[in-house]
């Protein structure tokens, strides 16, 4: 897959971490800054879709198809309010996925060849029409969803909660990537860990803060993404944080995180 096509997964095994919030609105803030962004909901729950206006109703043909074999991501795609980002939507069906596809030979892999072809179809178009970032939502679960979107990536993002029992669930997750790193994609990488819900009132936040920077130096993005009453409110409006109200602080954090993926992915580009 080209490097043209940047794949970031947004991954925790812990549910209620922010990691669909995330998506959804780095995606938006990527798109504002001119880049051309999917956002490709790989959770049965369907979130990412939901809060980016996609009606359940709506979605006749899903992540699901795609993984199964019987669609491709182009066929799939789904334009949003926000200009330049669409959205591979899923469906409840993908929770059974896992089990119809246990006996291919190539399980893990049916996401890269999906993202394989999608760069293919895309290998012709103008510049500024084909997708510069391709942003991954797993579930909260190290399945074979997590695994396919791992196998896929170029890089993982970790939305980490700012409270007590966040980097038990790190080192956790750092483990399977250097799992995954040896059996299935030898160029996984950590693009960054960043603190979500963070309440400066409450002194506990500011010592989680401290401690998982002393654990990972500078893969923490120095942006932390604070308790927003706005960030909440907005998935039921069918809208990104940054669509809903732009000057909150929830909105300024996700484009300063934006900000940060650029400047880090320019880095790695340059090295």
């Amino acid at each position: 897959m080209p490097d043209a096509m940047r794949v970031l997964v947004l991954a925790n095994q812990k549910g209620g971490v922010g990691k669909t919030t995330t998506a959804i609105n780095l995606g938006t803030a990527l798109a504002a800054m001119g880049e051309r962004v999917l956002i490709i909901d790989l959770d049965p729950q369907g979130n990412a879709s939901t809060g980016l206006g996609i009606d359940r109703e709506s979605r006749a043909v899903s992540t699901y198809d795609v993984l199964n074999g019987e669609e491709s991501l182009s066929t799939i795609l789904r334009d949003t309010g926000v200009p330049r980002l669409s959205i591979a939507p899923s469906t409840l069906d993908l929770a059974g996925l896992e089990i119809e596809i246990a006996a291919r030979p190539d399980r893990a892999f049916c996401l890269k060849q999906a993202l394989d072809r999608l760069a293919e179809d895309q290998s012709g178009m103008a510049a500024g029409e084909s997708f510069t970032y391709v942003l991954v939502d797993c579930p909260p679960s190290l399945n074979l969803l997590t695994m396919n979107a791992m196998a896929a990536a170029h890089s993982v993002l970790v939305p980490l909660q700012c409270e007590f029992f966040a980097l038990e669930g790190l080192s956790q997750l750092l483990s399977t990537v250097e799992q995954v790193r040896n059996t299935l994609n030898p160029g996984l990488t950590i693009h960054g860990i960043v603190l979500t819900m963070f309440d400066s009132r409450n002194t506990l936040a500011g010592q989680v803060v401290a401690d998982v920077r002393g654990f990972m130096g500078d893969k923490v993005y120095e942006t932390v993404i604070p308790r927003n009453v706005r960030v909440s409110e907005a998935p039921s409006h069918g809208k990104p944080v940054l669509l809903y109200d732009l000057k909150c602080s929830g909105s300024q954090a996700y484009l300063k995180l934006a900000s940060e993926v650029i400047q880090r992915e320019r880095l790695h580009r340059a090295a």
